[in-house]
């Protein structure tokens, strides 16, 4: 580099680091609580660090969300566009009516559908009234000026840059944005769970018409339904958190790993940051794509992470219809009319497309809730849908509280305070050493004694399977109620919320509360929240018995942490593969009948899973062949996989012996041989030669497994026999932390986005923290200031808005 554009560098990157010190001038330190006149004179330092990881700087929440805004769209702006026409509705007329969104804002299985649901939102002005409503209920000022700020950083990108993504250059549906779409993207994550979920059976509810209605499913049949439904262990997300407690760790700090479980593509990624604003707030993490606050991370004395949780955040409220009229329903007697919302959206190439939707007091009428569960509207029946995240912008308030918190008390108080989390357990530790976990959500204030005295048969049927609730909706006194220490009616307050405190450790797998420190099981919780004593996932058995193993032997500090996530132990395998290979190796001849019948020589895969060291390493030999045999085997009752069935006194323990001699266990062996034998694939191969992604023409192997497998590095590859076996990933190990204290200044934090900060191929940042996944490495986090300093890819940017 010349030595003039040194010296350039030096001089910006002086200004910037000065901006940040203790000692800023007094009038830039007061501007920190000041607000800027509506529409302009935004600006931050953006100060990019190794993996082009931002450091934003500003003196306000304005600037604060300016800058966010700015530098999420160098990174994401096809990612974050595409979500926005999600958001407006416009998916049908720029991309067709039937192709399928990616997922990430809702659960609508087309684009019409989709577009149907969220103009809807947007007509009705949902958005609009939710923001009117002041704090606590509603949002604060601050995040109000975050989301203002990052609205008006993103347009300023969109203005001062061409866009290098093919995936939108040149895009007419790239638009600028405002505030209002920026926290419409907020309530369609907040409503995931619930209306989210029911968007095709929203947009499609129509009245009876005469024609006999599609049927509903028996009640049993109903009950696995909706158990499947809302399953976190089916879900595209996950996450493991564990907090260990000073006293297991080697200085009596707090230690805390987050292993969140998302997608690897689309709207629902996380992007890494840091921001500060001077003698206000410094944190550093990860946000969901078009978020404004720090959705997982760290500061000085505080980390956190979130899990994916049990509770249930909707439930259905069963119609008795007028006999005179099926838009109106009987309310103690008494008929009340239904809304009609009309709805119309632009399609490509073809009229415009125009639908009603039907409210009620309890929500909209819903006629079904994905494919297995069907709510058929009849002239005597209709299903409304409850979802208290309508009425939620709460998610960044409880963010900004956490990023601002010095303790686990904190984060409890935050907690309490916005009561804004809609479908995430949260665990933390602090850099005292106190250990968290709670499963504060905002659920329906569904009771057992009131699903007892209000349950349909329907719901005497879903409720004890899975938590949701069908309530009589034509009786006033099943109403949900309201407890005093709730933020909003029709909740439960965070008095009534699965909290374990100081615990030595706590740790989540996405199971319910239930074993949370496996040494004092929590109990005493409503049905909505989880179950009780119950079997346990894979993961969560093994993670359970590998962090009480951490926490029992002491001492630990982060590169423990940094060991347990990249162990990448599977669980299933130390109970299955040893039967297996001895059950294979007495097969007479070496062959096994598959599911069609057909004889496979499966000889050589014995010696291969006696050898395999149960591991999902790229170098585990053996792994990709139990891998495929347990995709098959999961698929066999439970009663008939397992000698020893569970036992709610042994619930890590059982249920174990692998039951060899049922024939779909072995046919699902010679499957699995036949399967990789077609596909030209050795049983010896090392896993990562056939569990890969490509990132512009290279190959890059991945660690990790299946959900069923229990493997803490949980990942979700993509099966594609004529190309090698796995060739790219949708899910799993996200962004990555592993965070202590050692009694200075700056926290011990090491990092990792496993799929990087841009999706953009022409980045350089596109599959540069993928690589480093690979070769299970991290980051070390730059969180001080002289760390930044000191980084050798600083690089100094200074973004305002030219008005």
């Amino acid at each position: 580099m010349p030595l003039r554009n040194r010296l350039r560098l030096l001089a910006v990157s002086g200004l910037a680091l000065f901006t940040v010190s203790a000692s800023l001038p007094p009038a830039v330190a007061d501007a920190s609580h000041t607000r800027h006149p509506s529409g302009g004179g935004l600006s931050a330092v953006i100060r990019y660090t190794e993996y082009g990881i931002p450091h934003i700087v500003a003196k306000d929440y304005a600037d604060l969300g300016f800058g966010n805004g700015w530098a999420q769209a160098a990174d994401q702006v096809c990612t974050l566009a595409d979500g926005f026409v999600t958001l407006r509705g416009e998916r049908s007329r720029y991309f067709g009516p039937d192709a399928a969104p990616d997922g990430s804002l809702s659960s609508a299985t087309s684009n019409l559908s989709s577009d149907l649901y969220f103009r809807g939102v947007q007509d009705s002005g949902t958005v609009e009234k939710l923001l009117t409503v002041p704090a606590p209920e509603g949002q604060s000022s601050d995040v109000k000026e975050l989301e203002r700020g990052w609205a008006a950083g993103y347009n300023a990108w969109l203005k001062q840059n061409r866009i290098s993504d093919p995936a939108c250059r040149g895009a007419v549906w790239v638009r600028p944005v405002t505030m209002l779409d920026v926290a419409t993207r907020a309530f369609a994550l907040s409503v995931l769970g619930g209306q989210g979920r029911g968007i095709d059976g929203i947009t499609a509810a129509q009245p009876p018409t005469g024609a006999p209605a599609s049927p509903g499913v028996p009640p049993g049949e109903a009950a696995k339904a909706a158990q499947r439904l809302l399953s976190t262990q089916n879900a595209d997300m996950g996450s493991n958190a564990v907090a260990f407690r000073g006293s297991t760790t080697a200085n009596g700090r707090g230690l805390l790993l987050g292993n969140p479980h998302y997608p690897w593509q689309g709207g629902r990624r996380f992007w890494q940051s840091q921001q500060t604003i001077p003698g206000e707030l410094n944190v550093a993490g990860g946000s969901l794509l078009g978020s404004a606050t720090v959705s997982i991370g760290h500061n000085a004395n505080i980390a956190w992470s979130h899990t994916v949780a049990t509770g249930v955040t909707l439930n259905l409220h069963q119609l008795s219809l007028d006999p005179a009229d099926p838009t109106a329903y009987l309310v103690d007697g008494k008929p009340e009319r239904m809304a009609k919302r009309t709805v119309s959206v632009g399609v490509k190439g073809g009229a415009p497309v125009t639908r009603t939707q039907w409210w009620t007091r309890y929500g909209p009428v819903v006629t079904s809730l994905g494919a297995g569960l069907p709510l058929p509207w009849t002239a005597t029946t209709a299903y409304a849908l409850n979802d208290p995240n309508a009425t939620n912008l709460r998610s960044a308030d409880t963010g900004l509280g956490f990023s601002k918190a010095r303790s686990t008390a904190d984060i409890q108080a935050a907690l309490r305070r916005t009561q804004g989390l809609p479908w995430v357990n949260t665990v933390a530790a602090d850099s005292a050493g106190h250990s968290f976990f709670s499963q504060s959500q905002v659920l329906p204030r569904i009771t057992d004694d009131l699903a007892q005295r209000c349950s349909t048969p329907l719901g005497r049927a879903t409720y004890p399977s899975s938590g949701l609730a069908v309530l009589d909706g034509s009786r006033s006194d099943c109403a949900l109620g309201s407890d005093p220490d709730a933020v909003q009616p029709g909740i439960f307050g965070p008095g009534r919320m699965p909290t374990v405190k100081d615990a030595p450790c706590v740790e989540n797998s996405n199971d319910s509360a239930w074993l949370t420190n496996a040494d004092a099981p929590l109990t005493g919780y409503e049905r909505v929240f989880g179950t009780i004593g119950t079997p346990r996932s894979m993961r969560t058995r093994g993670a359970i018995e590998d962090v009480s193993a951490m926490a029992a032997k002491g001492r630990l500090t982060v590169g423990d942490l940094q060991e347990q996530q990249y162990a990448n132990r599977a669980p299933a395998g130390d109970r299955a593969a040893a039967d297996l290979a001895r059950a294979c190796a007495a097969l007479p001849g070496g062959t096994a009948a598959g599911s069609d019948g057909r004889a496979v020589d499966v000889s050589a895969a014995c010696d291969m899973l006696a050898r395999w060291d149960r591991k999902f390493d790229t170098g585990s030999r053996g792994a990709l062949l139990f891998d495929r045999f347990w995709r098959r085997a999961t698929a066999v009752p439970t009663a008939e996989l397992w000698k020893v069935p569970f036992s709610p006194t042994d619930p890590v323990g059982t249920p174990h012996t692998l039951n060899t001699a049922a024939p779909r266990v072995t046919a699902a062996l010679a499957d699995a041989v036949a399967e990789l034998r077609a596909a030209g694939i050795a049983p010896d191969a090392p896993l990562g030669a056939n569990q890969a992604v490509v990132r512009n023409g290279k190959r890059i192997p991945v660690g990790g497994g299946t959900e069923s497998l229990g493997v803490w590095n949980k990942t979700e590859p993509v099966w594609d026999a004529t190309a090698g076996g796995y060739t790219e990933v949708s899910a799993g190990s996200s962004y990555i932390q592993a965070v202590g204290w050692d009694g200075s200044s700056c926290p011990v934090a090491r990092t990792l986005l496993t799929y990087s900060q841009s999706s953009n191929p022409n980045s350089p940042h596109y599959s540069d923290q993928t690589e480093l996944f690979s070769g299970e490495r991290w980051v070390t986090s730059r969180f001080c200031e002289k760390d930044i300093a000191r980084s050798p890819a600083l690089r100094v940017v200074r973004v305002r808005e030219h008005r």
